[in-house]
């Protein structure tokens, strides 16, 4: 095979990686790098595949798992995930365990608490549950 097969490999491989971002084809990047130089010294395409494809998984299981306890994995926050830890104003009666509503943050949400909270109390948002806010009142 030609260098240039394997140079647009790679260049295929880390627009995918790119896009990605899962660790996942940087090792096949690696081994295509070592694929597209040994092709300029050997002709033997089935010794330079091999080599592809045999070094790419051996860097694959080897380094993933250590780079993935190594890089931080903090999930990056969503508009929604905003609203935990702030306060709202109950708009409509929650029971416990039933659903009422709240006012977070300029806008309406449904919201379940384990203790009934009336309107007009002021709620603490500890989580979010589907699509529904999970409350406590505030200070306990």
């Amino acid at each position: 095979m030609d260098w240039i097969f394997w140079l647009v490999l790679v260049i295929v491989l880390a627009i995918i990686e790119i896009a990605t971002v899962n660790l996942l084809t940087i090792w096949f990047v690696i081994s295509g790098i070592v694929a597209m130089i040994l092709s300029f010294f050997i002709d033997d395409v089935t010794i330079v595949s091999t080599t592809f494809a045999v070094l790419g998984i051996i860097l694959l299981f080897t380094t993933r798992p250590i780079l993935k306890r190594i890089l931080p994995t903090q999930r990056a926050r969503t508009n929604i995930d905003r609203v935990i830890g702030m306060n709202g104003l109950v708009t409509e009666e929650i029971k416990k365990n039933q659903v009422g509503e709240v006012k977070v943050d300029g806008k309406r949400w449904s919201a379940i608490s384990n203790k009934k909270i009336a309107v007009g109390e002021t709620v603490v948002v500890d989580a979010i549950d589907g699509v529904k806010l999970v409350v406590r009142k505030e200070g306990e």
